[in-house]
């Protein structure tokens, strides 16, 4: 074990644990004091416009803990709150009785209640055991000059004799490592604590997850009408207008093959160019649907084909247990290209990479580049077709972009994997 790295991530566990846990205890205390006189003075009229103002700062506080706690514990909670419906403005009978019907609104004042003592005893606890740890290995000859019976430490009550004195470096040590150690897991379990009470209820949750499936079902719908009226508007255009030519030529050489026989020969050979056109347009259009060299190499076979048509370097790696469906294959493979083709135009990157894994019964199919970040799935980017491309088989996007990079995309795809195909040369080998 590297010493300076797990002192250096203990102490700032154990800061973040006295900031979350004694410097926002009375600011737990104030937020819960007022939210119980808002709803008081509703009784007065009052009430009307201080619940609503104190709500903001309440859930202002909670969006704080939650940022706390993703970016301290990497912990995740969802935010829980009900949409604001329309006219409820601050004073109306309406605002006020959005914020009562909402659950998370009790839910943030419990959590007000019991996050102040739970956070205070946390982080006390753990200041006071480092300072008592620091205190053995710091002040030993400070207990050395002590009077005998006068200084106790640790297991050793009192330290009258050199021996009692030999143990208490030791025993300070002991304990300063045990709280630089505990205090990441004290972050994390605050963090989890926050999270039983500042996240969604199980039936939130389901609510929101039909809303969202409601949504996903409308936009996949209104895509794949999109997408059949283009493959539609390429066929009239292009193939089928090749192919009626092509019959109009075959048509006429026929006429002219006994009379003229040099003007059909050279008829038919515009109809076999324009035939090889015809057929080069369908090639196209199925690409655009399946792409082939998913049938023949795979999703991982793929990607890594399509890493070697980009104008910047792109290192591919991964391993899957087997294979996805197909549709998720063509989701996940298209996605991939449109996050590449992004790097490429927008990001300045100079190279970018692709990571391919399969956990918990979810694809995750990671793409980074080095570039200039800033990333966002703004209304008719590139990425905001990625997140609709994926939410059509239940799966999200995840953007990590800063300004000044790197930009890391992680898109997640629950489905199940078909088991790996054994070729015949295994089989026997």
């Amino acid at each position: 074990m590297k010493v300076w790295p797990f002192v250096r991530r203990g102490l700032i566990a154990a800061a973040r644990m006295t900031g979350a846990g004694v410097l926002l205890f009375p600011v737990h205390l104030v937020l819960f004091v007022l939210t119980v006189v808002s709803f008081v003075l509703t009784l007065a009229g009052v009430g009307l416009v201080f619940a609503p103002l104190v709500q903001m700062l309440v859930r202002r506080y909670a969006n704080l803990r939650r940022r706390l706690a993703r970016d301290w514990a990497g912990v995740e909670i969802a935010v829980p709150y009900r949409p604001r419906p329309d006219g409820a403005w601050i004073g109306s009978p309406r605002r006020w009785m959005w914020l009562v019907r909402d659950p998370a609104t009790w839910r943030d004042l419990l959590w007000l209640l019991g996050g102040a003592p739970v956070g205070l005893a946390m982080g006390v606890a753990t200041v006071a055991s480092l300072v008592y740890g620091a205190q053995g290995i710091i002040l030993a000859p400070v207990i050395a000059e002590a009077e005998s019976g006068t200084y106790g430490y640790g297991v050793t009550w009192p330290v009258d004799d050199l021996a009692d004195y030999l143990l208490v470096p030791p025993q300070g040590a002991l304990i300063a490592f045990g709280v630089l150690y505990a205090a990441p897991w004290l972050v994390w379990g605050l963090a989890r604590y926050d999270q039983s009470l500042l996240g969604p209820t199980r039936s939130a949750t389901l609510e929101r997850r039909v809303e969202g499936l409601t949504r996903t079902r409308t936009q996949v719908v209104d895509a794949q009408a999109a997408e059949l009226r283009r493959i539609e508007r390429d066929l009239h255009d292009g193939a089928q207008a090749r192919i009626v030519a092509l019959g109009m030529s075959l048509g006429m050489a026929e006429d002219l093959v006994i009379h003229d026989p040099v003007a059909a020969q050279a008829l038919i050979a515009e109809a076999r160019e324009a035939s090889g056109l015809a057929l080069a347009e369908l090639r196209q259009l199925v690409r655009g649907i399946h792409p082939p060299v998913l049938a023949e190499r795979g999703l991982l076979g793929g990607l890594r084909a399509l890493a070697l048509t980009l104008p910047l370097p792109v290192t591919v790696d991964g391993d899957l247990p087997g294979r996805p469906p197909a549709p998720v294959e063509s989701a996940a493979y298209f996605a991939a290209v449109e996050a590449l083709a992004n790097a490429a135009k927008h990001s300045g990157a100079t190279a970018a990479w692709v990571s391919l894994s399969y956990l918990g019964g979810a694809l995750y199919l990671t793409v980074g580049d080095d570039g200039v970040g800033g990333a966002a799935p703004r209304s008719g980017s590139g990425l905001s077709g990625v997140e609709r491309r994926l939410a059509a088989f239940d799966g999200a996007l995840r953007i990590d972009s800063p300004p000044g990079g790197p930009t890391v995309l992680t898109m997640e795809v629950p489905c199940a994997l078909s088991s790996p195909k054994i070729s015949p040369s295994s089989a026997t080998a």
